[in-house]
């Protein structure tokens, strides 16, 4: 019983397609697009219609045929494609359109009606005309929606037998010349383009009927295709022929004058009434459809997803679909409507041709079976929106506001629905894309893009590590923190999903984590080091709590030895627990002639440590020891130097130490006691004296606030600290 129901292609697509593209522009208002564009002018923008009604009517095509098409059409498409809250912006804003377009076919219908019969032309006149005929189509589509397909097959005969006698009548209006261009006083092309545009948009009334289709992946793109065809040898042919037979001033100010040129006058009325409300009852259907599936996935209210009887006629979407297009009838203006109805349809083909392109481009699962080239989808986007721009940049920041505010608001909204999400697709391609040309280039000294691999566990002061972490990465850097979890036994390892941690502080500083069991503390971290990453984006960066305590740990000189020799960058916090970061206002970098890496490491820490928010507003020093003789004057100038190659702006203080040679850590601490974080490098030392350092190290960590010692790889560059060659 159901299966009856269900139409054709001809009967479900290409006819209401066609009859919505032959409508009211192609009756009321081409002669005037000629008679202000010139023939030249007409066919262009013909042409530039049909660039992107084909393009979008071939992309809508592709994907209809990759997926199973549900009821919805095109909102169905998008939202499976691109996730709810793209398809359901541009879904309320086409199904806004169509309830818009729907009033201006029938105050079309209304112009047509009213002049033939000698009624009043006043805006009143022709409010009350559209107001019954959109009254009498919503009754015949509440009645039946079959009965209302049904009798589009008259109506297209109509059409058919109205164009013979438009091409056999009378030629009493021949002009002298035909006007290829546009005259003085004409309208501009940007207006006549809009008005012009909605002429093209009928083909979307076929596919809004998707869930009433047999095979809607074969009638869609037979259907949708056929139909722009036809409209636009149609649209064309007649062009060419008002212009080589009425005047354009005629056509210019005479919109009834079809009906005074064809040899039949009443068969041309019974084409513009038939095609007129033809393409309203095509949105009176196509509409409410589109609203109730909007409505099943909760994107609008749930009202509008119940139905009546077997085939759960959209009563209540159909309903509001009356007062929307009331409304507009209510404007009674045809010109108006138009343009408003243009920017809404402008902006939702745009976004269906990004989604076929971003479909066909990203998408290894889209595997349509109507083939289509993927340059002809960007090329449909690029189309909407230099016309768009072109048309009204005003009323295109509008419609683009619009869409992104209903696009926001459904991404809060958290709308969800089981379908894949082109999105993902398209970063997996990117990423894919880049992290070959990363791989593809040789590894340069000049800069350092972190990639942290950072080990902390949770405890009341994890949060500040983490902050750290994120600070001296950069904006573009990537961090990684693991939580290891010590299991001695170390049989079941946690699932993937366990491993995975997305929430809380992670997610706010966009730190990646994970949770992995270990047997072993030192041998874990090592293994990680050794195994974490992958090509183009390798981790360079260890990141850890200073070790106290563990200076006589033989598994911890066997563990830095090895992450010494991955050639890793090392950083370690001594984080005071009392003073934290204190009010984040200064940081130290301490020099000697043995950091020579280590010097070029920190100032890249420092420029993306007051990049950071709570940082922005540190004082930076550079702290060098003079153990020698050398004029303090040359050092700072040729530390300046440095320092300015590496675009950081820092104070810079020679301390002199050639008469007390006072210890180096001790010294730190007669200067750095109160500063917020101290960074200082670890020199080079033999494996077996970690244990004497870690002390000297501990000891200081006790007189100063939080410090973070760094160990710099060999991808630095050496930085030229030893001054005994520059002295003078």
């Amino acid at each position: 019983m159901a299966e009856t129901k269900k139409f054709g292609t001809f009967a479900g697509v290409f006819t209401p397609s066609l009859l919505t593209i032959l409508g009211v522009i192609l009756y009321m208002r081409l002669g005037w697009v000629i008679g202000n564009a010139g023939l030249f002018g007409a066919i262009i923008i013909i042409l530039i219609a049909h660039v992107i009604s084909i393009s979008t009517g071939l992309s809508i095509s592709s994907v209809a045929t990759d997926k199973k098409i549900g009821a919805g059409g095109i909102y169905y498409v998008l939202s499976r494609s691109m996730g709810i809250p793209i398809g359901g912006a541009i879904g309320i804003a086409l199904y806004v359109g169509t309830a818009f377009s729907i009033a201006l076919y029938l105050v079309g219908f209304a112009e047509s009606f009213n002049g033939y019969f000698n009624f009043g032309m006043g805006i009143n006149d022709l409010r009350i005309t559209g107001t019954i005929a959109l009254v009498s189509l919503t009754a015949l589509a509440l009645i039946s929606t079959s009965v209302a397909l049904k009798s589009q097959f008259f109506i297209l005969a109509a059409i058919a037998v109205s164009l013979v006698s438009i091409f056999l009548g009378t030629h009493d209006f021949t002009p002298h010349s035909v006007n290829l261009l546009p005259s003085e006083g004409s309208a501009s092309l940007e207006i006549v383009f809009a008005i012009f545009f909605p002429a093209v948009t009928g083909f979307t009334a076929g596919i809004a009927m998707s869930g009433d289709l047999e095979n809607p992946k074969s009638s869609i793109p037979n259907g949708t295709l056929w139909a722009i065809g036809v409209g636009l040898v149609v649209y064309l042919s007649v062009a060419i022929f008002m212009a080589y037979t009425v005047d354009s001033e005629v056509l210019k100010s005479d919109y009834n004058i079809l009906m005074k040129i064809a040899i039949f006058a009443p068969a041309v009325v019974a084409g513009i009434w038939g095609a007129t409300l033809s393409s309203a009852l095509g949105g009176i259907l196509g509409g409410p459809r589109m609203l109730q599936a909007m409505s099943v996935d909760r994107v609008t209210p749930r009202i509008f997803a119940k139905g009546r009887g077997e085939n759960r006629e959209p009563v209540n979407a159909l309903l509001l679909v009356f007062l929307i297009a009331e409304a507009g009838i209510l404007i009674g203006e045809l010109d108006v409507i138009a343009r408003v109805v243009s920017m809404f349809y402008l902006s939702a083909y745009a976004f269906i041709n990004i989604t076929f392109f971003l479909e066909s481009w990203a998408n290894p699962d889209f595997q349509p079976s109507f083939k289509v080239k993927r340059w002809i989808g960007l090329l449909g986007f690029i189309a909407c929106f230099v016309v768009m721009f072109k048309l009204d940049m005003v009323a295109m920041m509008g419609a683009l506001a619009v869409i992104g505010g209903l696009y926001f608001w459904l991404q809060r909204k958290e709308v969800k629905i089981k379908s894949t999400d082109i999105w993902k697709s398209v970063w997996e391609n990117v990423v894919n894309k880049g992290l070959k040309r990363i791989d593809n280039k040789q590894n340069v000294n000049s800069s350092w893009n972190p990639n942290v691999i950072l080990f902390s566990r949770e405890s009341d002061h994890q949060s500040y590590l983490l902050e750290l972490s994120k600070a001296v990465s950069g904006r573009t850097g990537i961090v990684t923190n693991f939580d290891l979890i010590i299991d001695n036994k170390n049989k079941i390892p946690l699932k993937r999903s366990e491993q995975m941690v997305r929430d809380g502080i992670y997610k706010d500083l966009g730190i990646f984590a994970r949770r992995i069991k270990i047997e072993n503390l030192y041998s874990g971290i090592t293994n990680i080091a050794m195994t974490f990453g992958f090509s183009g984006v390798e981790p360079n960066t260890i990141m850890m709590g200073w070790p106290k305590g563990l200076e006589d740990s033989v598994e911890y000189e066997t563990m830095t030895e090895n992450l010494l020799h991955l050639d890793y960058n090392l950083l370690y916090l001594d984080f005071d627990i009392e003073k934290k970061f204190g009010n984040y206002k200064t940081v130290d970098l301490w020099w000697r002639e043995t950091d020579s890496k280590n010097a070029e490491m920190m100032l890249n820490i420092a420029r993306f440590i007051l990049s950071s928010p709570k940082w922005d507003h540190t004082s930076i020093r550079v702290l060098f020891i003079n153990n020698t003789d050398i004029n303090p004057i040359i050092i700072h100038n040729k530390i300046a130097k440095l320092v300015d190659d590496l675009r950081v702006i820092v104070e810079i203080k020679i301390i002199e130490n050639v008469k007390e040679q006072i210890p180096f850590f001790d010294t730190i601490k007669n200067y750095s006691a109160n500063t917020n974080l101290t960074i200082i490098g670890i020199p080079n030392y033999k494996i077996e004296q970690q244990a004497s350092y870690i002390v000297s190290a501990n000891q200081l960590f006790e007189t100063i606030g939080s410090a973070l010692l760094v160990k710099a790889a060999n991808n630095f560059n050496v930085l030229d600290l030893d001054f005994i060659n520059t002295k003078s």
